[in-house]
């Protein structure tokens, strides 16, 4: 029989800077998650660490004229600390920089390596250096650009490592078959299945181009492929071929659930490539694959390089820790998508955490105080007509709230426990416990209401502690609930005797106004792109400046480019021949501003297709700073040109 426990993983991140909203979802719902089961009495142990190897470290970290491990050094203690402050409960933080992981990476290597599942050959393909990843001419997009994050590929050309995961392909299939449950959701299942179908190719797991990696122990002058150097993370942090590997067995090739949480983006290399590399180490798949979708923006997915990013202190320095949380979890339903912006936030603060859960701890504890001195008792029988039903739906939402959290549904989890707040805001307005008040041969009716009210916050606290622990603990603290009666053990209704509630209780979640934080908002972030430095982009030589072909031309038309707001459609004479060219100018410039001007061209830039529109050539336009707006570079107009006419 296999042992109680649970070992919960996110993906290590790459070390290429701060973390957003977007990737701490992944390590808060995976904290809830882990703090769930310990709840349950799980033996719980919660991985996460950084990713710190790969050709993009050691272009970065040169750049900035340091190191590569200076480099990762610094993004590790910045993410240690944002964890902490998000309140993140890991267990261990891997980096794979660790010595135990870079041992523990060479020997697996060479095992698969003496088992001719990884052989040598040469490689010459499209590599996506943001990616990390190898893609065939099948694969890429237009141009020859990623798959994934739409960036140019490189060609790249070198003797390499492979995996044979051609020789694996059949017996993953099967595997998934019998493991229906494997991956979820099943839109993810399928995709993967189709994915192997297609066939697999066998993968690239070694690079000489570059060093900043694990060199290969036979043969040091490749180093390892920086994916199948992290996900080996998820053993070596058991300590895995170690001699005291008794975290391996206890949580791994023992343990009751071992969960791997991933993002839609990284779902092949866990579902196809992590599977295979277990295969071929003689390693149990005994994990299980939940992959989520993205936090967007209302505008698309969260970028760095567009400004597009909300990180989590812009949230929390305002509003507080649990209510990112809680905003987090009850919006992103698994493998969906869900949007982040600070209106729906605000809506969602100001319902569910005012007026729903703050509200009702306010006015409980207040009235307990108000009509029994701040005691309550449990009733020896019940006679009002609605407590029964709020039992009812409070016991129904415990046993749902506990599959759905207990099966990676947070969202649906916290919709069951605010249907139990809900019931018993509206039992207040049924059992009217003012008017209550007034016969005294009604008190201990009141006190029926009154201790109905206490024991669905108390259950209510409880459920909610692995998703908003902060709030959790004021809300134990209001009631005076003891250590006992804070325990998964002690859901359920009615298991209180008697209690006394505190006098007073601050409020937990002050409502908030919408158009002045908004307003406020808006301030901070105009604020913050005045301060933001010039990021330059790497220094190119005058050989390079010489390729471009700078032209005058002057503009005789201009339009809005349908369905944008950034684009207009410019018709451009450069010396005798006419081009349109499509420009991102149109927040800045009318179309019937930039008729007649005279334009600074690129005109020998390779022409593209913009919204289904032919753009030959680009219009040069730059901003002195971050806040100010952007100017097309114009030429004087009085001056004569012999080939402009």
């Amino acid at each position: 029989m296999k042992n109680k426990t649970c070992y919960v993983t996110t993906p290590i991140y790459y070390a290429s800077g701060n973390v957003h909203i977007g990737n701490s979802y992944t390590t808060i719902v995976c904290d809830a998650f882990a703090r769930y089961h310990r709840l349950k009495g799980y033996d719980t142990f919660y991985l996460t660490g950084m990713d710190e190897h790969g050709l993009k470290i050691e272009e970065a970290a040169a750049k900035r004229g340091i190191t590569p491990q200076e480099l990762t050094d610094e993004v590790a203690l910045a993410t240690k600390s944002l964890w902490k402050d998000l309140k993140v409960t890991h267990d261990y933080f891997i980096r794979t920089t660790d010595l135990n992981h870079i041992e523990n990476v060479q020997k697996a290597f060479e095992k698969m390596l003496a088992n001719d599942d990884i052989y040598l050959g040469s490689y010459e393909g499209d590599y996506c250096v943001s990616c990390e990843a190898y893609f065939t001419k099948t694969q890429l997009g237009e141009n020859n650009t990623c798959p994934d994050c739409g960036k140019p590929t490189r060609r790249v050309s070198e003797p390499c490592y492979f995996l044979r995961l051609s020789k694996y392909s059949d017996k993953l299939l099967k595997f998934i078959d019998e493991h229906p449950d494997f991956i979820e959701p099943e839109s993810r299942r399928n995709e993967v299945v189709s994915f192997i179908k297609s066939g697999l190719e066998d993968l690239c797991v070694s690079r000489t181009t570059f060093k900043w990696g694990i060199p290969v122990l036979s043969d040091p002058k490749h180093v390892v492929y920086v994916w199948i150097d992290a996900l080996l993370n998820y053993l070596s942090a058991l300590n895995y071929s170690e001699s005291n590997d008794s975290n391996y067995q206890k949580y791994w090739v023992n343990g009751e659930k071992v969960v791997h949480v991933v993002g839609k983006d990284i779902l092949r290399f866990h579902a196809v490539y992590w599977p295979i590399m277990l295969m071929a180490l003689d390693v149990p798949i005994n994990f299980k694959l939940y992959v989520h979708g993205w936090i967007l923006m209302k505008n698309g997915k969260m970028s760095k390089s567009s400004g597009n990013v909300v990180y989590p202190k812009d949230v929390t320095s305002r509003y507080g820790l649990d209510s990112l949380r809680y905003y987090l979890l009850r919006e992103m339903p698994l493998g969906n998508d869900a949007i982040f912006s600070y209106d729906r936030f605000i809506e969602r603060y100001n319902a569910d955490l005012a007026n729903d859960i703050g509200n009702l701890l306010s006015r409980s504890v207040s009235m307990i105080n108000k009509y029994f001195n701040g005691e309550v008792v449990k009733p020896v029988s019940y006679v009002n007509q609605f407590t029964l039903d709020v039992e009812k739906v409070l016991n129904e939402s415990l046993k749902k709230t506990d599959e759905a959290f207990s099966n990676f549904r947070f969202q649906n989890g916290l919709i069951e426990i605010w249907n139990a707040i809900g019931r018993a805001n509206k039992y207040i307005d049924e059992t009217t416990p003012w008017i209550l008040a007034k016969d005294e041969a009604k008190k201990s009716e009141l006190n029926e209401v009154m201790y109905t009210l206490y024991e669905v916050l108390r259950n209510v606290a409880i459920l909610v502690s692995p998703v908003m622990p902060d709030t959790a603990y004021k809300m134990f603290l209001a009631l005076n609930v003891t250590s006992d009666l804070q325990t998964f053990a002690s859901l359920g209704f009615g298991k209180t005797i008697s209690v006394k509630v505190l006098e007073k209780v601050e409020p937990m979640f002050v409502r908030l106004d919408m158009n002045k934080e908004l307003a406020a908002i808006e301030k901070e972030q105009e604020e913050a792109k005045a301060v933001k430095k010039l990021e330059l982009k790497p220094e190119i030589t005058i050989e390079d400046f010489d390729k471009i072909d700078l032209r005058v031309g002057k503009v005789l038309e201009a339009k809005r480019l349908e369905g944008s707001d950034k684009l207009l459609v410019l018709q451009v004479k450069i010396e005798d021949e006419v081009r349109q060219i499509v420009s991102g100018i149109a927040k800045n410039y009318k179309p019937e501003e930039m008729v007649g001007k005279y334009v600074v061209v690129v005109a020998n830039l390779k022409p593209v297709k913009l919204r289904g529109v032919i753009s030959n050539g680009m219009i040069l336009a730059a901003s002195g700073t971050a806040k100010d707006a952007l100017e097309v570079i114009e030429i004087n107009k009085e001056r004569e040109y012999a080939k402009v006419k």
